[in-house]
């Protein structure tokens, strides 16, 4: 079923997904930096740290290519999460993922008002 009102629900915008992609690659250098903090502060093994850092930052980039289509946004709140477990790991990035949730949220609630004012 294309074209019905669940379409129209979610309809990506182009800032939205400029904000949104802008978020992920902020996002992305962070959670790569995450890498050496957990192994020189936390002491998290080095093959854990490297998998979760790198993994994660990669997982942002891919996700923000996927920003064409509203599926991309699921996959993003879903990077927000795991962003906020790796506190788990190290507890900094509890804050950090949590800040990075927000920018993701007011990413796309921002654009979305701001291009609605602008079509009328």
């Amino acid at each position: 079923m294309s074209g019905g009102r669940g379409a129209d629900m979610f309809e990506v915008t182009p800032g939205m997904r400029r904000l949104a992609a802008s978020v992920l690659g902020m996002q992305a250098i962070v959670v790569a930096l995450f890498t050496p903090v957990a192994i020189a502060v936390a002491h998290i093994d080095t093959t854990v740290a490297v998998s979760v850092g790198i993994g994660l930052a990669v997982l942002c980039v891919l996700v923000a290519g996927m920003l064409k289509r509203p599926y991309g946004y699921i996959a993003g709140s879903f990077v927000q999460l795991l962003t906020i477990a790796t506190g788990f790991l190290v507890p900094t990035m509890f804050v950090l993922g949590v800040l990075f949730a927000a920018l993701w949220i007011t990413a796309i609630f921002v654009a979305r008002r701001v291009e609605g004012a602008t079509k009328r």
